[in-house]
This record gives structure tokens, sequence and C-alpha cells, in this order.
């Protein structure tokens, strides 16, 4: 086991709070001249402490994502990263067949769309439930009237963090939330086009995948 320096410690602290940041950036943060840290630079990026990208600048390697554990990983992988492919139906779908397709693709909630694809709404196995116990004319009603309506449909982009996406999933009690691109501003708001789902399980699996190579 190497021992690093102090000078290499601080280094690593400083890629891991400024990341990306250019070797001159450190130098200056450690007020030395470039040549000096070169050696150290050399060292960290050779053990995988730092990683180093030309024309960018020093990232924190795959030690110190590690050793960083999981809550850095949230906060480092976008949401692009570990999205799936969305389960999109039209809002004129009945909920018969709505129902059917949830249980077919295994999912715990529907994306919906308008005919241009557009977001326009989302269904749950919870609201399926709602309107069909009791009620076995609801089979052929439209999604539309069940969903939860944009723009009270919470989203998340591609680039927003893992763990900003956690958060609105726990705050909202939700299990899935669909990836949007804002589009053209319309009369009601921006367009928002549907790019993938981000699933409870897909951040389980991100962390288990994490504790694997542990």
């Amino acid at each position: 086991m190497i021992e690093l320096t102090s000078r290499q410690l601080q280094i690593i602290e400083i890629v891991k709070k400024r990341a990306p940041i250019t070797a001159e950036q450190i130098a200056e943060h450690l007020n030395l001249s470039k040549p000096t840290i070169r050696s150290d630079l050399s060292v960290l990026v050779m053990l995988e402490y730092i990683d180093a990208k030309p024309k960018v600048g020093y990232f924190p390697g795959k030690k110190t994502s590690e050793r960083l554990g999981g809550s850095y990983l949230l906060k480092e992988t976008k949401v692009k990263d570990i999205q799936s492919i969305p389960i999109i139906i039209r809002e004129t779908t009945t909920i018969q067949d709505a129902v059917v397709t949830l249980f077919l693709q295994d999912v715990g909630t529907l994306i919906i769309c308008d005919g241009d694809g557009k977001l326009t709404g989302v269904a749950s196995r919870k609201d399926f439930l709602k309107v069909t116990l009791g009620n076995p004319g609801a089979v052929s009603m439209p999604v539309s009237m069940v969903m939860t309506r944009q723009p009270k449909v919470v989203t998340v982009s591609p680039e927003d963090s893992v763990l900003d996406a956690a958060q609105k999933m726990i705050f909202h009690e939700v299990d899935s939330l669909p990836v949007v691109i804002p589009g053209t501003v319309e009369e009601n708001g921006p367009r928002l086009d549907v790019a993938g789902r981000l699933t409870k399980t897909s951040i389980v699996k991100l962390l288990l995948d994490l504790e694997a190579k542990g």
C-alpha cells in the first residue's frame, strides 16, 4: 500500500470539491507552481485516485469514488446514464388496455402522451384501482379521465443528478419519474418530450453495483 503525502491528499480533496479542474488551478489553490505538482498528479492518476481528461481537467478517480460511497455516486451520476425506455400510451387508450399494458410491461406507472408525443400525464396502478373497484363500467373509459395531468406531473431532465431525482421521488412519494426534454413554449407552458423514465429499481441497482465492486 503506497502512503500518500499530505500534498497528494490535499490534491485529492481539491479535485473532489472542484472537478473538473485543471493542473494550473490545482497549483493555484496550493500556492505552488504547476511543475512542482506534476509528479504528484502523475502518481495520483496512476493509483486511480484522480482521473484526467484531455482539454477538460482532473476528476475524482475510481478509488476516490469508491471511498466516497453511494451519496457521491448518486450526485455524480446523471439521470440519462441509468434511465430506461418509457412505457407510453395515448390519452385515448381505454383503462382496460392501459391495465393490460401495465401488467405485460411489469411497470407501476404509465406515461401518457398526446398524438404529437407531448407529455400530458401519468397514471399509476393506484389510479386504476381507485376507479375500477366497484365500477365495472370504468374499464371502457379513456385514461385521460384518471391520469394526473401536466403540469402536476413530477418530471426530471436527462442532465439532472440521480440524487436530485431520488429526492424528488421521496418527497412526492412516487416510484418512477418521466425523463423529459423541454421543447417549444406553447400556450400552457413548454412542450415536454419524453426521453425515458427513471425508476427506484434503477437507482437501487446503481447502488448495488457500487457495493459489488467494493
